[in-house]
């Protein structure tokens, strides 16, 4: 398997559940070359996946969509890790800034209303990410996205197709427990807000710390949804 074009997905598939986290890199890495890049959202496990690159000397992009609305303590882990790892970032964000898009849409997360969501998501994360992915002429990403996180992620395979290209799924089978013990292991740094209860964290508007009956990913977007969309196959909001 030495590029995209000479592999059947099902092969693929198989071949990658035998191996290790680290070991589905290095296949993308050297079935894919320069067309291979990594997404992170520097959330409470990103530095696991960033880790496992940088000390396989992985030397490709690492792209970031910053929506603008992240919590200062995202920006500053972002800048922590970034430092550490020697990322090589592409800082990615919509074309609209936030105080544009409020004055034409209103504060989307605020309407208690999923449509606004995927509007809002569509917006400021989707669509972003997409023209990025486009610009860096990328076939294959991959991300630190685990199967147990949320319902669409239990129907995913370690390598899936979407919207026009393929993306990776190294951790897919890990627990939480094995993104805390390897962290642990590696002596990684935290983000700041794990501290204060949080499990999962995206923007400040839409994240919340877990409270004992609302865990994981149901404390994100309100309870409305569980997705943002980047990991989705189909194109939200046609006409926004």
């Amino acid at each position: 398997m030495t590029s995209s074009s000479d592999f059947s997905i099902e092969e693929a598939r198989s071949y990658l559940a035998s191996l290790s986290p680290q070991d589905r890199l290095g296949w993308a890495y050297k079935t894919f070359d320069s067309s291979f890049a990594l997404t992170t959202s520097f959330g409470i496990q990103s530095a696991v996946l960033l880790h496992m690159a940088h000390t396989a000397k992985i030397a490709i992009p690492v792209i970031w969509v910053d929506t603008g609305y992240l919590p200062p303590e995202t920006y500053c882990y972002a800048d922590q890790l970034i430092n550490k790892f020697d990322l090589d970032i592409k800082v990615v964000q919509s074309s609209l800034s936030p105080a544009r898009m409020e004055a034409l849409y209103g504060r989307l997360w605020e309407t208690n209303s999923a449509k606004d969501l995927e509007k809002y998501h569509l917006i400021r994360k989707v669509r972003p990410l997409d023209q990025a992915l486009d610009g860096l002429k990328v076939s294959c990403w991959a991300s630190g996205v685990r199967g147990n996180q949320t319902n669409h992620r239990r129907t995913m395979t370690w390598l899936d197709p979407i919207r026009e290209r393929f993306s990776l799924r190294p951790l897919l089978e890990w627990t939480v427990k094995d993104v805390f013990y390897y962290m642990q292991e590696n002596q990684l740094p935290q983000h700041p807000l794990f501290e204060k209860g949080y499990s999962t964290v995206g923007d400040w508007h839409s994240s919340a710390p877990d409270d004992g009956d609302v865990k994981g990913r149901d404390t994100r977007f309100g309870g409305l949804k569980q997705e943002c969309g980047i990991h989705l196959s189909g194109t939200m909001g046609e006409g926004i």
